[in-house]
């Protein structure tokens, strides 16, 4: 059944009809108080929808939506913008997903993925299910120091490595156990290196995932974490570092040597994946 009507009386039938199908009227006016007044048809139309919104098979929290955002139930992920129009959800992120209704009332909602699958949600009477599983900032994370000690030509080196926890966001889209489209959030770090010879500091250096845009391809790099680096020794090129950056949650890493030359210029070798 592929409507938003089934709701008893005239009055509420009329009222949801316009909360499915009204956002397609077009704008009559322009400007700005045009955009602020289409915005606030938009939460007005979709009032219903406001609330947590269950599984019918595992009564479990699928999303819950607030004001003109869905929240999803996991501590990970960031809200995303939604709209209801043309007899489908639209929800915005990373990427753009069209969910084709099938049903909408003011209990229910049954809308396909975008492989075919459907997806059966009704209204939970209890908004507090959904509490302990909003979204939440990083986590406070402690500095992770490291350091080695080599012998070359008779010298004792000494290299450090500071991972800071920074709260700069990385978003990874990814598909929740009902196949919608959500965005998980992760924080990147901040690694510190620094090398010395007895008290003499020779190098030091703050090294963010973005430098290693040489040798890592674009579309890796931007999900992925500056996860971790280690001190790996010095010859006659210079001093050598290894950093790790990796996908959060995925298969494989990027290992790539890090060289500060007798300049102090600093390099990086091809990427290797694990």
């Amino acid at each position: 059944m592929r409507n938003c009507m089934k709701i008893k009386g005239m009055g509420m039938r009329n009222y949801f009809l316009m909360g499915c199908f009204c956002l397609l009227l077009p704008a009559c006016m322009g400007g700005e108080a045009r955009q602020e007044e289409q915005a606030a048809d938009t939460l007005a139309d979709t009032q219903w929808l406001q609330g947590v919104w269950l599984d019918d098979n595992t009564e479990s929290p699928v999303f819950k939506i607030k004001g003109d955002s869905i929240y999803y139930a996991s501590q990970i992920n960031a809200p995303l913008k939604y709209d209801l129009k043309n007899d489908t959800l639209t929800i915005y992120g990373v990427e753009t997903v069209h969910y084709p209704l099938e049903r909408c009332q003011e209990q229910a909602l049954q809308f396909r993925t975008p492989v075919g699958d459907m997806v059966s949600l009704h209204k939970s009477d209890n908004d507090s299910a959904f509490v302990a599983l909003s979204v939440t900032g990083p986590e406070k994370k402690e500095v992770i120091s490291k350091d080695l000690a080599v012998m070359y030509q008779g010298k004792r080196y000494r290299g450090y490595v500071y991972i800071n926890p920074t709260s700069i966001k990385v978003v990874r889209p990814s598909l929740t156990e009902e196949g919608l489209t959500m965005d998980n959030v992760y924080y990147d770090n901040v690694i510190h290196i620094c090398v010395y010879q007895g008290k003499q500091r020779l190098y030091a250096k703050d090294i963010t995932r973005q430098m290693f845009s040489s040798v890592v391809p674009d579309d890796y790099l931007k999900m992925s974490i500056l996860s971790d680096m280690d001190f790996i020794g010095v010859d006659a090129e210079g001093y050598h570092y290894l950093a790790t950056l990796c996908i959060p949650d995925g298969a494989s890493c990027y290992n790539v040597e890090l060289t500060i030359d007798r300049d102090d210029q600093l390099s990086f070798s091809s990427a290797d994946v694990e």
